[in-house]
């Protein structure tokens, strides 16, 4: 990891930037498989699968059969922690219900909306170098809060052509049962389009590779609605002498094990903090199975060194990090100041990871600075507002001449004859009266 110490904050954009890798050609190479999911369907998913997973499969449909075996092989403790997660997660995400609002704008003029499910939804569950079951948590229970009919689950299969059983009991522990063996684009191009096997959806979710990621943007434009950009995972944590460098350290570990394409940020305060957690770090790195993955992260992870929060700030703000660790004695200064994070994290007591599991908040986050401009996965994420009105006889003509004014303004006639018919028949009515 690197040191930078008091940048100015024209090179903090140039400190900050993400990694990318193998970003040649990236969208160009993920619309060609879309392109051919969307004109091959099923053929095109298992060309796909074979070429990039490396199993050639016939029937890419996970059997009922094979969801009931999954819960053989979960070990008991395993399933509490499922059981005590999905509780967790279910709290928090039935408190974000809206009661139905009736707002009376003026006498006779009354406006409410209503949330609706989206009827069909995609969920993308990364395999890749772990199995991700925590993911179906946060992605399954908010939808079936919503009430979406139709709920898919797409995540790569193994070189055996299976699916990690955590993944399997988990979908069932929420209660999805349409799954299917495949993943990157190609799962993208089957949810968007739909082929003879997955059906079409009309919203997709879930995080994945620069791959996916770029996928979904691309079927974004043309065919589906996408929850955000989510791609590889990045943390952010402010911490001074306060916090134990053993918890620091542990926290930039617990992303950069995600994969080599994710990023760990420190921003603290006096430069010999820094390298004291830098030794941690390496310390533990040593002890981690995913050793690899984590040396490679840490190639792009960087520490940056500031004289006080409000510089602090500025450096959160500017790269608007999917995860934020607060891990700081006087934590309060921050908590109004952010404007930019995906999920923080406040006190040393909290890691990232109870919030990856099962503290209860989602941990499906823009990531790649899109939390500037995108919330993170939430019960809203299933659901679309649909607002009404009901206008009454004499409100109409009360409201008419705001309208009609505004309506030939705007040189729109028939916008504003539909007003004037009906408060020309008012009139005629109350004379007849």
């Amino acid at each position: 990891m690197k040191i930078f110490l008091n940048p100015e904050k024209e090179q903090l954009t140039e400190i900050l930037k993400r990694p990318v890798i193998d970003s040649k050609g990236l969208f160009e190479k993920a619309k060609v498989i879309l392109d051919a999911v969307k004109i091959l369907g099923d053929q095109a998913v298992l060309e796909c699968t074979e070429k990039f997973d490396g199993v050639k499969l016939v029937n890419y449909k996970v059997t009922p059969e094979e969801i009931a075996e999954s819960e053989h092989h979960i070990k008991p403790d395993l399933k509490l922690a499922l059981d005590t997660a999905r509780a967790n997660i279910e709290k928090f995400h039935v408190s974000q219900k809206e009661e139905v609002k009736f707002i009376e704008t003026m006498h006779g003029v009354e406006c409410w909306r209503r949330s609706v499910a989206i009827q069909k939804v995609g969920l993308y569950i990364p395999g890749g170098t772990a199995p991700l079951f925590s993911t179906v948590l946060m992605l399954g229970i908010p939808a079936k809060i919503a009430g979406c009919e139709d709920v898919v689950l797409c995540t790569p299969p193994d070189k055996t052509g299976k699916i990690h059983p955590a993944i399997l009991y988990t979908a069932k522990l929420v209660g999805i049962h349409q799954i299917f063996k495949v993943g990157g684009v190609q799962a993208i191009g089957a949810m968007a389009y739909g082929t003879e096997t997955v059906p079409k959806t009309d919203k997709i979710f879930g995080p994945g590779n620069q791959y996916v990621t770029a996928a979904k943007q691309l079927v974004g434009i043309d065919s589906v609605a996408i929850d955000m950009p989510a791609g590889p995972s990045e943390v952010m944590v402010v911490a001074d002498e306060t916090t134990e460098i053993e918890f620091v350290a542990a926290d930039l570990l617990s992303q950069a094990e995600h994969g080599v394409d994710s990023q760990s940020i420190l921003v603290t305060f006096k430069e010999e903090y820094a390298k004291r957690v830098i030794a941690e770090v390496n310390r533990q790195a040593e002890l981690l199975p995913r050793k690899e993955y984590i040396l490679k992260s840490l190639e792009n992870s960087k520490i940056i060194v500031v004289n006080e929060k409000q510089e602090a700030l500025q450096v959160i703000n500017e790269y608007a990090p999917e995860h934020l660790i607060i891990a700081v004695s006087g934590e309060g200064y921050f908590i109004d100041r952010i404007k930019n994070a995906g999920s923080v994290f406040m006190g040393k007591y909290t890691p990232e990871s109870a919030g990856d599991y099962a503290s209860g908040t989602n941990h499906v986050l823009p990531t790649n600075g899109f939390a500037k401009s995108y919330s993170g996965v939430s019960l809203d994420s299933f659901m679309k507002k649909i607002t009404f009105q009901r206008i009454s006889r004499d409100a109409l003509t009360g409201i008419a001449k705001t309208i009609e004014t505004m309506a030939e303004a705007e040189l729109l006639e028939a916008h504003k004859n539909a007003v004037s018919i009906r408060v020309k028949k008012i009139r005629d009515d109350k004379k007849i009266d």
